[in-house]
């Protein structure tokens, strides 16, 4: 018995209790009511995890950090010195350098009205022709091409991007614009009845020569215009488009969904900020666009609505064209509208950045 007794001390004693101590269930080794609590323990101290980064993970740390501030200096540069080129254009002007149609800064009254509505009209035309160009042609790379052509057509597509502009607005000024103009002649036909698609002196069954009436057009210059942006939301959408969850995919099949039906009920909603972001990178970069439109079109300093008429200008075709025989006020009026075109592409951009950034396709490229 004596030596059970001193098994079981052992056995307590092992637990972390005393032979006269209560056991863990508050009651004595007797069987009776506990007449001590055991003492709790000190919980253990929380451990710092930190981690040690090695000599190249900080070196490319900075090297990023760096390479963004330097890029935001300079977007800060460019704005301030826009700005103090631009100041005295700005002081003589006042507000009505947003509302004022003509441009005469050396002798009456100047502004970017007129301008800055060729500018909009020839982007939004270019974007809306781009986007089924663009969207056609990322889901056919992603979703439908051989695998043998596939790398083919991405780099065909991205070398579109590296084409000067001047290229393409000779292209359209010597060539499309002279092919679609039967194109614009059956809008202004059918459509007559929208204001945008009216053109002065043209009507439906009008038998008098309009071939004229509708060369250097924001419509010729939005459609030059689209085929410099396509290239650019076309590899957004595609890059989206291609990140898109297997699982999803893979389950979609497995519920009966053909292909398209895939495509529309995984890819789409996947991409759809995406979509949406590329198109508003494509819009600015629609809203900058010098020579093509430049070569295209035939400046007119006053508002005009009609994109299939004769006759249209913008910020950027004003600056180039007008810039070496502007005297040095009328320089200065050429930086204001220059301000003005910086301010709204960047609002533009970062509009878009946020699109994507928000988006499902954009929180993926982000991870």
């Amino acid at each position: 018995m004596h030596s059970d007794e001193s098994a079981a001390d052992h056995g307590l004693a092992g637990l972390g209790f005393s032979p006269g101590q209560a056991s863990p269930e508050g009651a004595s080794p007797e069987g009776g009511p506990a007449t001590a609590r055991a003492p709790r323990r000190p919980a253990p101290p929380k451990r710092k995890l930190t981690s040690q980064m090695g000599a190249s993970d900080v070196a490319f740390r900075w090297f990023t950090r760096g390479g963004g501030l330097v890029v935001l200096a300079i977007e800060v540069l460019v704005g301030s010195f826009l700005f103090f080129r631009a100041y005295q254009a700005l002081q003589k002007a006042g507000w009505s350098f947003l509302t004022d149609q003509q441009w005469n800064p050396d002798g009456g009254p100047f502004g970017i009205a007129a301008v800055m509505i060729g500018t909009i009209l020839i982007a939004l035309v270019a974007v809306i022709v781009a986007i089924p160009l663009a969207l056609g042609s990322a889901l056919y790379i992603s979703e439908y091409a051989p695998r043998a052509i596939k790398r083919f057509l991405t780099s065909l597509i991205d070398l579109m991007a590296a084409v000067p502009s001047v290229v393409f607005g000779l292209w359209g000024a010597f060539l499309l614009q002279f092919h679609i103009i039967n194109l614009s002649h059956w809008l202004n036909d059918w459509f007559y009845w929208i204001p945008g698609f009216q053109v002065a002196g043209v009507h439906r069954g009008s038998t008098q020569p309009w071939a004229t009436a509708y060369t250097s057009s924001t419509f010729d210059a939005g459609v030059v215009v689209s085929l410099m942006i396509t290239p650019i939301a076309c590899s957004i959408m595609r890059e989206a488009f291609s990140q898109a969850p297997l699982g999803e995919r893979e389950g979609a099949y497995a519920l009966g969904a053909t292909r398209w039906g895939m495509i529309r009920s995984v890819v789409l909603p996947f991409g759809r900020g995406a979509m949406i972001g590329g198109m508003m990178l494509g819009l600015g970069r629609a809203l900058g666009e010098t020579i093509a439109v430049a070569l295209i079109i035939s400046p007119v300093y006053a508002i005009q609505p009609h994109i299939l008429q004769q006759g249209t200008s913008s910020i950027s075709s004003l600056i180039a064209l007008r810039y070496q025989e502007e005297t040095p006020f009328g320089v200065s009026a050429l930086m204001a509208a220059g301000l003005a075109l910086f301010l709204l592409t960047l609002v533009v951009n970062l509009i878009a950045a946020q699109i994507v950034s928000r988006s499902r396709s954009g929180a993926v490229s982000e991870v």
